[in-house]
């Protein structure tokens, strides 16, 4: 026989007994379902930890600190941010930019508006490396002295001293006089006795900019050129008298690492931390921990799913052995007629087939289905019990991606074809003149 007969022939045995085909079927659809719109869950999950964690932090930064904080270590030590240090780092493959980060609170006055900001002094000749972007002003260029650009959350954080007078509309921070000093008190009314506090020195600064939103932590800090803000620091320091803790030569308790490749990332990180004994932190840190979590959660609803399509693997065997029963006297004649062995092993092994492919095909589209109304009528309830379980804004709960396709139709298939191994080797071997007996 050839293989348009053998096909020919199971579809006539398969629609012969639709009932018991159909059920055989239904088996395989819910197993198919089970798995897919588990896997899907797990998938939808593993996006949904990704883009929040993206709204979190900037997945190409890896922001490096000097072991034990680098407070009176040489700075040849190992884990401390010296400028040999930053050349290093600058060389291993996969950094496009790196910059020491000098940080200092300061209190910002703007007219009658007053802010207590974080001023982080960075290389101005790298800024634009770490795909920073201006939404209104300029960058910072290397020359400028004393001016500020502004992250954009910053805007919003001004009021008048002794006032609670915030505004949801930010202000212009784009200004030809700026004062920065290390006075917190800056701006409010002097009370009996002031007179003995500490005199800082306002530094007066010009703001040149703000940042377009980024989500992360460049959003809610203010930049200056490296050696403006180190003055400043000195000056504060030298106010408070607190202790100079530099051993010779220079060193910094923070850097700020980018990496262009975003796959990369975690790789960088590793290195600095478990080769050059540095202590990081960047948002693929948290990334690999979900998708930990994801995997782990993926593989136990895939298990679940994979059960049921084990139940459905049973009820196709049961369905081919309960058929070669039926249909001794058939397998009888063939073989009498000279039919190959072969011949009558594809053709259990197709209808097997058959029966694992229909339900595999009719199980994705029901799996479609499902994941649709996931996502829409059912997502608000199943998003908050999947936040109640795992922590995070499960804003797409089911994600069918295209390998699932060929992976649940060949999977099915595979299935249905093992299930009919053994009935089909049983037809195989049944002697001619015995099936013609019982009959």
């Amino acid at each position: 026989m050839n293989y348009r007969d053998i096909i020919e022939l199971c579809l006539k045995n398969l629609l012969r007994r639709r009932t018991r085909t159909l059920l055989a079927i239904t088996g395989v659809v819910v197993g198919t379902c089970a798995i897919v719109v588990m896997v899907s869950i797990g998938v939808g999950l593993s996006q949904s930890y990704q883009s929040q964690i993206e709204s979190y932090g900037n997945l190409h930064m890896v922001t490096v600190n000097s072991a034990g904080g680098g407070m009176g270590r040489e700075a040849d030590s190992k884990g401390v941010i010296s400028d040999k240090a930053l050349e290093k780092i600058a060389e291993i493959d996969g950094v496009d930019a790196v910059t020491p980060v000098v940080t200092q609170s300061v209190a910002v006055g703007i007219g009658k508006k007053v802010a207590i900001l974080d001023i982080a002094g960075v290389d101005t000749e790298v800024l634009e490396k770490f795909n920073v972007e201006i939404e209104e002003g300029r960058m910072l260029k290397p020359y400028d002295k004393m001016c500020i650009i502004f992250g954009n959350q910053t805007r919003s954080w001004f009021m008048t001293p002794g006032k609670d007078d915030w505004s949801d509309t930010p202000i212009d921070v784009i200004d030809d006089k700026i004062i920065l000093t290390g006075d917190t008190s800056y701006g409010e009314k002097k009370k009996s006795g002031d007179d003995d506090k500490k005199k800082y020195t306002e530094f007066e600064a010009k703001g040149i900019g703000y940042l377009t939103t980024r989500n992360d932590d460049w959003d809610y800090m203010a930049y200056m050129n490296l050696r403006d803000v180190e003055k400043i620091q000195k000056d504060i320091r030298k106010t408070n008298n607190e202790p100079n803790m530099s051993m010779g030569k220079k060193t910094y308790d923070q850097a700020y690492v980018y990496v262009g490749d975003i796959e990369r990332t975690q790789e960088v990180n590793d290195y600095l931390k478990n080769d050059m004994g540095f202590e990081t932190y960047s948002a693929t840190d948290w990334l690999e921990q979900a998708k930990d979590t994801s995997n782990m959660i993926q593989m136990i609803l895939g298990g679940i799913g994979g059960i049921s399509l084990l139940v459905a693997a049973l009820g196709i065997t049961n369905t081919m052995v309960m058929s070669i029963y039926e249909r001794t006297r058939e397998i009888g004649v063939m073989k009498v007629i000279g039919a190959n062995l072969k011949d009558i092993k594809r053709m259990f092994l197709l209808e097997a087939g058959m029966i694992g492919f229909g339900g595999g095909a009719a199980g994705l589209i029901i799996s479609y289905i499902i994941s649709l109304l996931m996502n829409t009528v059912l997502s608000e309830a199943i998003g908050m019990a999947i936040g109640q379980i795992t922590y995070t804004d499960a804003t797409t709960i089911s994600v069918i991606p295209w390998w699932m396709i060929p992976a649940a139709l060949g999977f099915s298939t595979l299935i249905g074809v093992a299930a009919g191994y053994h009935p089909a080797k049983r037809a195989m071997n049944l002697s001619a003149l015995e099936s013609l007996k019982n009959e």
